[in-house]
């Protein structure tokens, strides 16, 4: 007869909501990790789907994923001339938020430097890739479109034409596909009336000049377009990406295009590390000390409600001592409680997990190397939590059985 499991059915109410209890915070502690790993992956997705083996951004900037990145389009064609480059293309990425049906739409936007670049590497569920380079865009099923539903952005209306599967931006927001002219004349929207007071302004500047007093007819081009003006440079791309002939070292020619004054170039795997040693590494630190302060608490909650079981079961602790029950019994019944108590809450925690993690709203990503992990976690706790009731079952007097 197991002594355990004969006082855990006396009390199987009291030991079912404890385990339930337990099991719930170790939830929280698998969730937390499993959303660092989303994270993690959601912050180097692009950088690992794209496909570039260098990135060209704006010199003394973090790349477009950091901050703000402005390159030429002219960069393209130089970094094609690059002895070892297989290829270069245009990448354009900023993030806004729109009304759409009623409610907000944010989404991050990437642009594809169309034709070269379709979106044939992005993972479709449904649809296809661009066919055109206008008024067509690939959005991520998070953002709750539908197959052909047209959205507006900026002034332009565009038609949903594949729908992708896990594209995250790292800071959560689903990723919506555009032609890399569509993306700038999407980040270059401004209303109309910014643009009347913007053409007044240069009326008003080119006025001032004597060269305008000589030339009149030089103040009708203030009224015309942005992109009329040869004065004012085309719109800027976030970063160019570029892929290498087989048997290229990418950091040969990073170092050569990195000694131009105005880019800076980044490998795969620099890009990668400076997107996880940026704001991840903040939120690693914070999941980080949440997960161990969970931790703590799930030990402490475990030590209290096995300590408050053996208080319980002073009597019958004293009553087997005096009729001659060995002292590892006494340590057994507590510590085959902390046990089992253990291995109900981290089942709850695997079957509370496994129905609640893929509701939420951040892509929570567990491996088995994780669940080991905290398998052990709850084994060390369970052993721990147990030694405060063995110390207060140790000190039991046999005499008490009788006083009682």
């Amino acid at each position: 007869m197991n002594l355990a499991l004969r006082d855990v059915r006396h009390g199987v109410g009291r030991f079912g909501l404890t385990a339930l209890g337990i099991g719930m915070l170790l939830m929280v502690v698998m969730g937390m990790g499993g959303i660092y790993r989303g994270i993690v992956e959601d912050a180097v997705l692009l950088v690992d789907r794209v496909g570039a083996d260098v990135w060209v951004v704006q010199r003394d900037t973090r790349g477009p994923f950091a901050e703000q990145s402005r390159v030429p389009p002219r960069l393209v064609r130089r970094l094609e001339a690059v002895p070892g480059v297989a290829d270069a293309r245009g990448f354009v990425y900023h993030t806004v938020q729109r009304e759409h049906a009623g409610r907000p739409l944010r989404l991050a936007v990437v642009g594809l430097d169309w034709p070269e670049d379709r979106g044939e590497w992005v993972p479709l569920v449904a649809g296809r890739p661009l066919q055109q380079g206008h008024l067509e865009l690939v959005a991520d099923r998070s953002l709750g479109l539908a197959l052909g539903e047209r959205v507006r952005l900026g002034r332009e209306v565009h038609v949903v034409v594949g729908i992708s599967a896990g594209m995250i931006s790292s800071a959560g927001d689903g990723v919506a596909f555009l032609s890399a002219s569509d993306a700038l004349a999407l980040a270059a929207d401004v209303p109309p009336e910014h643009v009347r007071l913007e053409r007044a302004a240069r009326r008003a500047r080119a006025g001032r000049l004597e060269l305008a007093l000589v030339r009149p007819e030089l103040l009708a081009q203030a009224d015309a377009t942005a992109g009329a003006l040869p004065a004012l440079p085309p719109p800027s791309l976030s970063a160019a990406l570029v892929r290498l002939r087989p048997g290229v070292s990418a950091q040969e020619v990073a170092a050569v295009i990195d000694g131009w004054a105005d880019v800076r170039a980044l490998t795969a795997d620099e890009q990668r590390a400076l997107l996880l040693g940026g704001s991840v590494a903040k939120v690693r630190a914070q999941i980080g000390l949440f997960r161990a302060l969970l931790t703590v608490i799930a030990a402490i909650v475990m030590a209290l409600i096995l300590y408050t079981l053996t208080l319980d079961k002073l009597h019958a602790i004293a009553l087997l001592k005096l009729i001659g029950a060995p002292t590892r019994v006494v340590l057994g019944l507590i510590l085959q409680q902390a046990l089992l108590l253990g291995a109900l809450g981290y089942g709850v925690a695997l079957a509370a997990g496994a129905w609640l993690f893929p509701r939420f709203p951040r892509r929570v990503i567990l491996t088995p190397e994780d669940l080991v992990a905290l398998a052990a976690v709850v084994l060390c706790i369970s052993i721990a939590a147990s030694a405060l009731g063995v110390a207060r079952a140790l000190r039991v007097s046999p005499a008490e059985a009788l006083a009682a």
